[in-house]
């Protein structure tokens, strides 16, 4: 167990001193690298002014107001609405309370193998049978699909209040959706009245190249989920969806949803910070062939695959035992990794979208060395 004292650029700084190249961004949270000044600046500007003052809605508050408008400035119509919230799980709750709310209907159609948080609304949702069970009852109407399977997607029907998929599942070890496969879906779900949500929690902010991942697809959800580097290494998460749609939570009750520290002042002022920086760096010109490069580098008889996506990469063994003993490795020569939820035998890469090119070239060398002192 290490224990963090600072952290700085792509680097964590453990309490003896020893330094450790981060190469999961606190699963794709902190996408410009830790400290960056203009992140730590708004977080103080914002600070000195003030903190939390009220329940989210009550006040009009600048900074989630700013927020929000830079957002929608750069997503499709009609995604307008911004709703405020403190992470990923209670931005998948928000959508599932908003969908069954505008529909009128309670089924929730998702995938094999997702991940939406942990919540007991979210844990519904996901793709672990040995998950759910501790935890059951859950809640009922929900629907598992395979996912990228075209013959499922007639199980979506006029009563299917929407149904919620990652473009490309985090937890599954970088899955990603056929683009023909998320065409039929969009397809199916206006012809029944269902609402598509697209969970961008860990591909959002630049990690695969591009601002949000379903522009790679040429498909738009009705509701876009965001967290994890929304916030700029702040606690943040958002449900988006059209003005329209948002609105059927204020009436029948007043207070359809409610939170009180979703969209905090600090919180917001760091997650615009760090977008604004995304957008004027050019970072994300780079991710692709960064991305390429640890592909290219990373080659030995014991990885099977490489999955990627931009900077979202999932290094493939044949079982856990062998990932998990490389990633011990990995931790003692001073690289940060770990593996994923639903793909065990895979080690998740997925950096600071600022790290460099010699910073690959060492991580890459680290893990091979990694992998042949191990075996």
């Amino acid at each position: 167990m290490l224990e963090i004292e600072r952290a700085e650029g792509s680097y964590l700084f453990d309490s003896t001193g020893k330094k450790y190249l981060d190469l999961i961004s606190g699963v794709s949270v902190s996408y410009l690298g830790h400290h960056h000044p203009k992140v730590i600046a708004a977080v103080q500007t914002q600070a000195e002014k003030h903190m939390h003052v009220m329940v989210y809605g009550e006040y009009v508050q600048s900074p989630q107001v700013q927020f929000a408008k830079l957002l929608a400035a750069h997503l499709p119509q009609p995604l307008q609405s911004v709703y405020f919230v403190n992470s990923g799980a209670e931005a998948t709750e928000g959508a599932m309370k908003l969908a069954k709310k505008f529909t009128g209907r309670s089924e929730v159609v998702c995938f094999d193998k997702a991940y939406h948080g942990s919540t007991q609304g979210a844990l519904s949702l996901i793709g672990s049978e040995a998950m759910r069970i501790p935890f059951l009852p859950l809640l009922p109407g929900i629907q598992q699909l395979r996912f990228n399977d075209g013959e499922e997607i007639s199980r979506i029907t006029t009563e299917t209040a929407c149904v919620i998929i990652e473009p490309i599942q985090g937890e599954a070890g970088v899955r990603i959706a056929d683009k023909n496969f998320l065409k039929a879906l969009r397809s199916r779900c206006d012809e029944t009245g269902a609402l598509l949500v697209f969970d961008e929690a860990q591909t959002a902010f630049g990690r695969t190249g591009k601002l949000f991942a379903f522009e790679h697809f040429d498909v738009a959800p009705d509701i876009l989920l965001l967290a994890k580097a929304l916030g700029g290494g702040m606690p943040l998460g958002a449900f988006i969806s059209s003005k329209e749609t948002m609105s059927s939570l204020s009436s029948n009750p007043a207070l359809g949803h409610i939170t009180t520290f979703g969209g905090h002042p600090v919180c917001c002022a760091a997650g615009m910070a760090a977008m604004e920086v995304l957008l004027e760096s050019g970072l994300m010109k780079r991710v692709k062939p960064k991305g390429a490069l640890f592909r290219k580098l990373l080659t030995h008889r014991l990885i099977k695959h490489v999955r990627s996506f931009g900077l979202m990469l999932a290094v493939e063994f044949d079982s856990l035992e062998i990932c998990r003993k490389i990633v011990d490795r990995c931790i003692k020569n001073g690289i940060i990794t770990d593996w994923f939820l639903f793909a065990e035998n895979s080690l998740r890469i997925a950096p600071p979208l600022t790290i460099t090119e010699e910073e690959i070239e060492q991580a890459c060398e680290i893990i091979l060395d990694s992998i042949r002192k191990v075996f």
